[in-house]
């Protein structure tokens, strides 16, 4: 451990017991109000220049320190989820129906935490750092999108961006990087099928749009299997297969939602030129006609080299060679940070927080999920150094 770590730890529990304020209190996208303010607060108490309001309930606090020229952002995500807690905890959620389970009240104090640390030390550079709210958006509008559509790297540009999150599975406090394409593109297809409805004991006088969802169903299975390099990832998951209200009568349609995933620009192409072909051609086969919303979803995240190299080299220093994985697996979950980093160079990595039987190897977006308290020192500790290498 390095003098980051010794320079967090008194302020350790005070940021525990904000995290637990903030997963007390969740607010779901674009309602980051109570959160938000929280969040401004306290940074201009310590100095910083706050611009409130980009992407509705997001903001950007700036720090600038000596003459150097570079310019570093760092990003934490704000908003919680439409999940109705059952941790059973003392600070659990008061918001019916809604809750912090992915995290995010953990990767705002982790945040704050190193703002307040940082407010206080010497680097030379400029400090950017990006209270994004909305990441579980799930959509081409999400927070990240909203940010930049308001001008955020026009009025905080950035050398490079960073972002952590979270992972179950992993021990606590492990450091997980990954170069090249760390999380999946998503996007949403929704497909209606139109036939003729008609009686269960006259199908011969219908045309069935059942049959036909139930064709489509088998045939979209081959897109991954014999349309994509086996060397690439990919998911087509039919999630819904709706059709009809009574087992004598032949519906008017039938309907269909899709995930589709992919960890390639090209490869998220063909899925939805080869989803769209498919569909087409199984409804013209079946005598029914198909409508298609392909709806598109968060990017396909990609670390750059370099800043990825200059994340582990911190994480290694930080907590040891031994508790770094270098390159991790790519996940097929999907993160709107992918837009971010599509516009400036950067890297995003995981945390552990806990495997085994640990309270924190319970899977985000789960009712009993809970963000790992060990981590906020390291998470903190983390972003003092990273900041302090890079703004020399």
């Amino acid at each position: 451990m390095t003098d980051a770590i010794e320079a967090v730890r008194p302020h350790a529990d005070e940021f525990i017991a904000l995290r637990r304020d903030i997963h007390h209190h969740p607010e779901l996208a674009f309602e980051e109000q109570r959160t938000s303010e929280l969040v401004a607060q306290r940074l201009q108490s310590w100095g910083y220049q706050v611009e409130r309001g980009l992407g509705g309930t997001g903001l950007v606090a700036q720090l600038r320190r000596g003459n150097g020229g570079k310019r570093l952002g760092l990003r934490a995500d704000m908003d919680a989820l439409p999940i109705h807690e059952a941790t059973g905890l003392a600070y659990a959620s008061c918001n019916h129906g809604v809750m912090h389970a992915c995290g995010h009240d953990g990767h705002t104090a982790m945040l704050l935490c190193a703002a307040k640390v940082l407010a206080g030390a010497e680097f030379s550079g400029t400090l950017n750092l990006i209270f994004q709210p909305a990441e579980e958006y799930g959509t081409d509008d999400s927070g990240a999108v909203r940010m930049l559509r308001d001008g955020l790297f026009d009025k905080y540009p950035c050398d490079a961006i960073f972002a952590m999150h979270n992972m179950p599975g992993w021990p606590q406090g492990h450091l997980v990087f990954r170069d090249g394409a760390m999380m999946a593109s998503a996007d949403k297809v929704y497909i209606t099928l139109h036939g003729k409805g008609g009686h269960g004991a006259a199908p011969h006088r219908a045309t069935d749009p059942v049959v036909a969802a139930a064709s489509l169903v088998m045939a979209l299975q081959t897109v991954v299997s014999r349309n994509v390099n086996p060397l690439e990832t990919a998911v087509v998951t039919v999630g819904v297969l709706q059709a009809g209200s009574a087992n004598n009568v032949i519906p008017q349609t039938a309907r269909l939602e899709l995930s589709v995933r992919a960890l390639d620009r090209e490869v998220r192409e063909l899925l939805r030129q080869r989803i769209t072909e498919l569909t087409q051609a199984q409804a013209q086969s079946f005598g029914v006609t198909a409508e298609i919303e392909y709806r598109r979803g968060y990017a396909v995240l990609i670390n750059t080299g370099e800043e990825t190299e200059f994340a582990r080299r911190v994480g290694t220093e930080l907590v040891g060679a031994d508790n770094v994985t270098p390159q991790g697996p790519a996940l097929t979950g999907s993160e709107d940070f992918a837009y971010m980093l599509e516009q400036c160079p950067g890297s995003y990595l995981l945390i552990g927080n806990g495997d085994g039987d640990s309270a924190g190897a319970c899977m985000v977006h789960n009712p009993g999920y809970d963000f790992n308290d060990g981590n906020l020192a390291v998470g903190a500790a983390y972003w003092v150094l990273l900041a302090r290498r890079f703004l020399v």
